[in-house]
Order: C-alpha cells, then sequence, then structure tokens
C-alpha cells in the first residue's frame, strides 16, 4: 500500500484486511433464500438444467434411451403411456462482487467513506458465499486500474478477496489526500464488459456502487447478465447527499479550492433534495429493467450488517 491506516481510522477513511476478515464473524450463512442455479458442479443450490440428482422435478413422455430406473409408474399407469421423472440436481454457484471504488465512493459524513462501506459489504456478502459452500471472485475497479479474480473455493479465496479490497480502499484515500484527479473515466464500464464476459451461467451477481453515471450500456450489459445468472445492486450512499446540513452558511473545500454555500434557502434544499431522490429512482428503473434485486446501504447506519442481512432475508427490492 502507499499509504499506512492508523488504527483510529480504519474502518473510516479506508479499511484493512484485519477489519474484513473479522466480519466473518457477523456474516451468517443463511442469510439469503437459496434459488435456481444453473452452474454445472455439485453444490447446495438446484439447478435449472434438467438431470439425475437428488430432487423430483417432473415427468414427461418416455424417450428412447431413457433410464428404466427412472420410470414414472403413476403417471404410467394413469396416462396409459410410459413416462420417465426428471430430476434437479444439488449445484453450487460462483459468487461474483463487482467493487467500485472510484473517486465518488471516497466520500463520506457519518460514520465512514462510502468506499469503506462498499468494501465491508463486499466482504460480508463473500463470507456468507463461503459459509454455504459457493466460490467467491471478484471484479475490483478504481479510476485507472481494474482487478479480477477468478472464483475460488473456501477461507483462502475469501482472504485474497479481503486483501485487494483493504488495498483499493487505501490507495482511493491516498488519492484523495494527494488531490489526484481521475485519470480513467471509463473504468466502471470496461469492468462491466469484463462482468458480462466472466459471470457464468447460473452466477450470482452482486454489483455495489453508488451508481452515479448510469449509462444505456450498463442497462444492456446488466440486461444480458440477468439473463442468465442472479443479479442483485447494492447502492451506497450518504446522508448529506440526500439532504443538505441545517441552514447555514458552510465552507468546503475539496483540498484544492474553497467554497461558501448557503444552505438556507428552501428551494436550493428542495431541489437539492429531489436530484437525490431522481438519482436513486434512475437505480430502481436499472433494476426494474434487468430483472435485479435492489438494496440500499448508508453511511449513517450504526449495523451495517444487520441491515445487509435483513434486506437479503426479504429478498430485497424484487424485479421481473
Amino acid at each position: 500500500m502507499s499509504g499506512s491506516l492508523s488504527p483510529q481510522l480504519d474502518g473510516i477513511v479506508a479499511v484493512s484486511q484485519s477489519h474484513l476478515i473479522g466480519l466473518r464473524a457477523v456474516a451468517p450463512s443463511a442469510a439469503m433464500r437459496p434459488s435456481l442455479a444453473r452452474a454445472n458442479m455439485s453444490g447446495q443450490y438446484l439447478s435449472a438444467f434438467k438431470g439425475r440428482g437428488m430432487e423430483y422435478d417432473e415427468s414427461r413422455p418416455y424417450e428412447p434411451g431413457d433410464d428404466i430406473r427412472n420410470m414414472d409408474w403413476r403417471v404410467t399407469a394413469r396416462t396409459g403411456k410410459p413416462h420417465s421423472k426428471l430430476f434437479r440436481e444439488e449445484r453450487e454457484r460462483p459468487v461474483l462482487l463487482w467493487s467500485d471504488f472510484r473517486h465518488s465512493l471516497v466520500f463520506g459524513t457519518r460514520h465512514c467513506f462510502k468506499s469503506v462501506r462498499a468494501a465491508e459489504a463486499a466482504a460480508l456478502l463473500a463470507w456468507q458465499a463461503v459459509a454455504r459452500g459457493d466460490r467467491v471472485g471478484g471484479l475490483l475497479f478504481a479510476d485507472g486500474r481494474h482487478l479480477e479474480l477468478r472464483p475460488g473455493r473456501g477461507k483462502h479465496s475469501a482472504l485474497r478477496l479481503m486483501k485487494y479490497l483493504a488495498e483499493f480502499s487505501q490507495q482511493a484515500f491516498d488519492a484523495l489526500r494527494s488531490g489526484n484527479r481521475p485519470q480513467n473515466a471509463g473504468e466502471g464500464e470496461h469492468a462491466l464488459n469484463r462482468l458480462a464476459q466472466v459471470a457464468r451461467p447460473g452466477s450470482l451477481v452482486y454489483l455495489i456502487s453508488d451508481f452515479r453515471d448510469i449509462t444505456p450500456a450498463l442497462e444492456s450489459t446488466l440486461y444480458r447478465i440477468g439473463r442468465h445468472s442472479e443479479v442483485v445492486l447494492l447502492e451506497v450512499h450518504d446522508p448529506l447527499e440526500a439532504e443538505l446540513p441545517p441552514a447555514g452558511v458552510y465552507r468546503v473545500t475539496d483540498g484544492r479550492e474553497e467554497a461558501e454555500i448557503d444552505t438556507s434557502l428552501p428551494r436550493a434544499r428542495q431541489a437539492y433534495h429531489r436530484q437525490f431522490e431522481e438519482r436513486l429512482s434512475r437505480v430502481e428503473r436499472l433494476a426494474l429493467k434487468s430483472g435485479a434485486r435492489l438494496l440500499t446501504l448508508s453511511t449513517a447506519e450504526d449495523d451495517a450488517a444487520g441491515s445487509l442481512w435483513r434486506q437479503l432475508q426479504a429478498g430485497g427490492m424484487r424485479h421481473g
């Protein structure tokens, strides 16, 4: 890492690998209802692919070559025509975490930066997947950088992901402190295109971002991924993005320039809040069009893990 993170700032402006590893203790294995998976390896999910397995799916007319042991004698007797049973196999699925660390996430006015909340969410979801026996991988990206981690089994794969989540979080904070401007505005679109290429049928895909730049390309790519995979959008925001601070005159800076803002004008306050609501509505429409679930996390939440698990248990905002 290019900078050192003091214990006092760990989990606030950036996050350490040890902090993310510690989240394993609050990641239950059954926080999300199992759904039909479409992968090709054995595990605990019921596959949509038909074949011999543990779970009866349906019966169909007998075809030459069918295993005689799979004859459905009840349906055969009722219809007078031979029928075979089809089964759904239990299968595991890969879990992919598409995690955004661009400059817009290096911001926060409550407990932590959005980038920290995003890293924590990715870690929690990774530990949950490991507990279920799934394979875990990730696509991490920031301004000018992109990293792909192939899905792997077990604790080792999760620890590898924690290492890079912490590294991206630290580097994002270092860029803010140094005043470096974003170098590659198209990194998010590139990372999404890569996600569409590496997400295998039956994957569970989480996209963790503030979704400030929803484009037609994002919509079409998500639609393609959602046709063969389960997609969850996890939107991260800070309360100051939704509501201006109490009426008054405030001096603000981006590290280079300073300005004053007057938050006492009712019309300005309403317009500011409306802008946030419109952005959230765009994310909701994105979920609707792509058939994804939508979850939200705020930097103001005292128990982000609890909020995440409750939304997962409820199924989030399901579309499609």
